[in-house]
């Protein structure tokens, strides 16, 4: 955690570039829904370029120097994903390559994580979700297993601007939170 103040700063990382997207309003509903003594901040990985190693000289660009810079800082991680062909969409995927560089030393490895998801259909992002599991044993990434939070059937649960209205939802987001807060708190050995 921080030194200077008492805040658990958790970096959001959405797997959706549209403004109004059910993701983004899910991550913007995380943000106002964090517990005391957590602030969640968007990272936004839309001006990433496509990971290439040859670009990644001294630290990378300066958007990926930026972006790796914030996930370091981070006490933990949100990743708040939709489901694009059963797996996360390719900017996420791109995103965690940047921060997973250089191997061995990168920004992302060993850090607590939540993740969660909506979607249009009954799965709400369980596979999506299931696949970024996959690639957290890779890099260290401790998951917070359980309240697990997909959010299906999304088009009832948001307002046209995409943000959450459901109060179920917007429980299980806060829950989800709370959650994540006392995992961290675990793994950094504090009461």
């Amino acid at each position: 955690m921080s030194d200077s103040v008492d805040l658990m700063r958790v970096a959001a990382v959405v797997g959706s570039l549209r403004e109004k997207s059910f993701n983004r309003g899910v991550m913007r509903a995380a943000m106002e829904l964090a517990p005391a003594g957590m602030v969640v901040a968007d990272v936004p990985i839309g001006d990433l370029p496509h990971f290439n190693d040859d670009l990644d000289v001294n630290g990378g660009p300066d958007v990926v120097r930026q972006f790796r810079t914030r996930i370091q800082e981070a006490d933990a991680l949100l990743f708040v994903t939709p489901e694009y062909n059963y797996s996360i969409p390719g900017v996420l995927k791109n995103a965690i390559d940047w921060a997973s560089r250089p191997s061995g030393r990168a920004a992302i490895l060993g850090k607590p994580a939540a993740v969660m998801g909506a979607a249009t259909g009954r799965s709400g992002t369980m596979r999506a979700q299931l696949h970024l599991r996959q690639i957290f044993v890779t890099l260290d990434i401790h998951g917070l297993n359980k309240p697990e939070l997909f959010i299906p059937f999304a088009p009832e649960k948001f307002d046209d601007a995409g943000n959450v209205t459901d109060p179920a939802v917007r429980e299980q987001i806060e829950k989800q939170l709370v959650a994540l807060q006392q995992w961290v708190n675990r793994l950094q050995g504090a009461t």
